[in-house]
């Protein structure tokens, strides 16, 4: 029996349904952008995995069920013979395969033989040449139905109104030629005539793809005629098929009758030269001519081609490749506070994990509460977030049409106090940020390196609380990974080192390079990341990439990580001071260890109450741990020994009475330990 649609996820993808068809609208009809084609895309993509996952959410007017837009009444409208249908999109090779091997299925002879283009960035627009003379040139619009812009087209100077003669290809100056492409502005003319608009004082126009559009549509060709457009073809459509054997034969034939093409297509062999293309297509993108977001591939026999048909509203022996796109769409699940080195109180958006620039995302700095209130963001909202080169992901704007019932407004300071109760923050006169009261960077510097150094961290022999201080004071180090910076002759400026106490100090860092990888988080000084957390976290991940990239969802599948010790551990993670400092310990050649421990006390929890005569709390928990056991602060269902020293706590006692806990004495635990 199937179950029924939680109704969650139906008024989502009915919200989804709406805003896709609003943006189309604009997009296409109006030629207005109500966001970047990668966040359409993004919340297209989520549609249709709902739709995937739950078929009976499809409906016939879906985005993912029909070809957006539709003619406007300004032109004439004109009935393609051939529909300008849209392409399937695939973002990885894996995708790739599965498409290919999709064709194989229904028909298992084709030639592996691929034709790869840049898939351009402009208006699709098909022109028709009767007997070599151009007749008429009709944009996409809704695939079926688009508008006559003929007089427009003539006034574009790279197309030609005749074809050109060729001896060779002369049957293709008799009869029906149409050739299919994309008119597209580029950008240094774009650039120009911006720079242009901006000397007489106009406003700017948004994009190349936008003001192409827009301009192809304007009913006075005489201004179309002075914008630098330029037609790109990609296509040619024979009334014979034969004519055109294969689509790289079209292209050839195109260039040799006078239209212009990208000129960089390739015919490749299989999956491996495909992908080849495509990487490097997407290396040399940003210093071609003209913007793209993808490439076109597309089974080169022709005949084969119009045998494997159309599925759905797409051809299936064509996809578009779409490049990692640098802005998407994703829901805001938490916003946390993170306490950077200075004091500064950040907040940061934290989402559920996307791909956006090659790369998974899962938080964006929101900057303060100023950017917090300017944007509205809500946990709950859908926003479009955006990544350009190597900058820290941003939230671009909240789509409040998807927004919950339920969101509510941050109140910033009421955060504050929520998150970090024993805090005080004050927020500096002409300051966009709230920083810790009573704390400045260099003192937050020397707290955070004793931790690091203490023994229960990386225990980093003769630096101590004397040596920090006289490090930081002469501003040696900036943050914890400096101090694998420091050389002899940096120590022996100071003051308190001779020859022999600074070479010791600087052997004592240089061993600690490949640090347990428990110790190396428990030092990082993660609010609420005490030591056995830091060891239930390594365990769990068993490296630092893995914990660094943890989400809260899976940061609270650890024993005794619960939903306010994952939002601190995603907060430092989030902050772009920690996330630097982290590449310096890599750069610096910092290699956090992560070692299984099998030994006799594995699966067993302790807890220690009162005071050991033999060893410290510290030192037992130490003990414990290496022979595999847990260290426990508080006696709960899972705890298997209260260990009872001098002066024991009644309440543990009692609980461990409760839970059914062995009570044992330090001379048993000294036993447990020498077995």
């Amino acid at each position: 029996m199937t179950k029924p649609v939680p109704p969650d996820v139906v008024e989502r993808a009915a919200k989804l349904r709406q805003l896709i068809d609003d943006y189309r609208y604009h997009y296409h009809v109006l030629d207005e952008s109500t966001m970047s084609e990668a966040a359409a895309d993004s919340l297209k993509h989520e549609l249709s995995q709902l739709e995937e996952r739950y078929p009976e959410l499809i409906t016939p007017d879906s985005p993912t069920q029909r070809v957006a837009g539709k003619a406007l009444d300004a032109f004439a409208k004109v009935t393609h013979r051939t529909p300008m249908v849209s392409l399937a999109d695939v973002f990885d090779e894996t995708e790739v395969a599965a498409w290919i091997e999709r064709m194989k299925k229904v028909a298992a002879d084709i030639d592996e033989e691929f034709l790869c283009d840049i898939k351009m960035d402009g208006l699709a627009c098909a022109l028709t040449y009767q007997d070599g003379v151009l007749t008429q040139a009709v944009t996409r619009g809704d695939s079926k139905i688009g508008e006559d812009v003929t007089q427009n087209v003539r006034t574009i100077s790279n197309v030609p109104l005749r074809l050109r003669a060729n001896q060779k290809y002369a049957h293709f100056l008799r009869g029906r030629t149409e050739i299919r492409g994309e008119i597209v502005m580029f950008k240094d003319d774009f650039e120009a005539l911006n720079a242009e608009r901006a000397a007489a004082g106009e406003p700017l126009f948004k994009n190349p793809r936008n003001l192409a559009a827009g301009t192809i549509r304007q009913l006075d060709p005489k201004l179309v005629a002075a914008r630098p457009l330029r037609f790109i073809g990609y296509d040619m459509l024979r009334d014979e098929l034969a004519d055109t054997p294969t689509i790289a034969y079209g292209y050839q034939v195109m260039s040799e009758l006078g239209i212009a093409t990208s000129r960089l297509t390739e015919v490749a062999r299989g999956l491996s030269d495909v992908m080849s293309y495509i990487n490097h297509l997407d290396t040399v993108r940003g210093s071609l001519k003209f913007n793209t977001d993808g490439a076109v591939i597309k089974l080169n026999d022709r005949q084969k081609f119009a045998e494997l048909g159309v599925v759905g509203k797409t051809p299936r022996a064509a996809v578009a490749y779409k490049f990692a796109a640098e802005e998407a769409t994703t829901v805001v699940e938490d916003i946390v506070i993170s306490i950077g080195r200075t004091g500064a109180a950040t907040p940061v958006a934290v989402f559920q994990p996307v791909q956006l620039a090659g790369t998974t995302v899962q938080h964006a700095s929101l900057h303060n509460a100023d950017e917090i209130a300017r944007l509205d963001v809500r946990r709950g909202d859908t926003v479009i977030i955006y990544k350009a080169g190597d900058i820290i992901p941003q939230v671009q704007a909240v789509l409040t049409e998807l927004r919950p019932d339920d969101a509510r407004a941050i109140d910033y300071q009421k955060e504050l106090a929520r998150q970090y109760p024993e805090l005080e923050f004050v927020r500096p006169e002409g300051e966009a940020v709230y920083r810790v009261k009573g704390l400045n960077g260099p003192l937050i510097l020397k707290r955070g390196l004793r931790h690091f150094a203490s023994k229960g961290a990386l225990d980093i022999d003769t630096l101590g609380e004397k040596n920090v201080e006289a490090i930081v004071d002469a501003g040696l180090v900036h943050d914890l990974a400096d101090i694998y910076t420091l050389t002899k002759d940096d120590v022996l400026g100071l003051e308190r080192f001779a020859d022999i106490s600074a070479g010791k100090l600087i052997d004592a860092i240089a061993r600690k390079k490949q640090p347990p990888l428990e110790k190396f988080v428990y030092g990082l000084g993660i609010r609420h990341v005490g030591a056995q957390t830091a060891i239930d976290l390594a365990k769990h991940f068993q490296s630092l990439d893995k914990i660094a990239a943890a989400t809260l969802d899976q940061l609270s599948q650890v024993d005794g990580v619960g939903e306010v010790v994952a939002e601190s551990i995603v907060a430092w993670f989030a902050d772009g001071d920690n996330q630097t400092m982290l590449q310096k310990f890599a750069d610096l050649g910092v290699r956090p260890q992560f070692t299984q421990k099998t030994g006799r006390l594995a699966g067993k929890h302790f807890v220690v109450t009162g005071t050991l005569e033999t060893m410290s709390r510290d030192q037992a928990a130490d003990a414990i741990r290496a022979l595999g056991g847990t260290f426990q602060t508080a006696v709960g269902k899972d705890t298997d020994y209260l260990v009872a020293g001098g002066k024991v706590g009644a309440s543990k006692l009692k609980k461990a009475e409760a839970y059914g806990t062995k009570v044992i004495d330090e001379q048993a635990l000294l036993a447990l330990l020498s077995t």
